[in-house]
């Protein structure tokens, strides 16, 4: 994990929007775009329209959408970011 994913995952204890996530981290936008998307690939996080249904799969328009998302780790991520992974 690297450290930005480290610092990413440490907000994702609850859900959380992209917009807070960009003010929160002091992230650019491609750069928490990118982490996100890795770790959305990897099973660490998942993402939510805003009526709280998750998305995924071939729903998951995550480049076009990324931005009106909210985000949660899952529990594999949680996993990864308590072992130092």
């Amino acid at each position: 994990m690297t450290d930005d994913e480290f610092d990413l995952m440490d907000e994702l204890y609850f859900v959380q929007s992209f917009v807070f996530l960009l003010k929160e981290l002091g992230m650019s936008e491609h750069s928490l775009k990118k982490n996100l998307g890795t770790m959305i690939e990897k099973g660490w996080v998942k993402c939510f329209r805003q009526d709280n249904t998750e998305v995924f799969g071939e729903a998951l328009a995550f480049d076009l959408n990324y931005r009106g998302y909210l985000y949660l780790a899952t529990k594999r991520g949680l996993m990864a970011h308590n072992a130092g992974e």
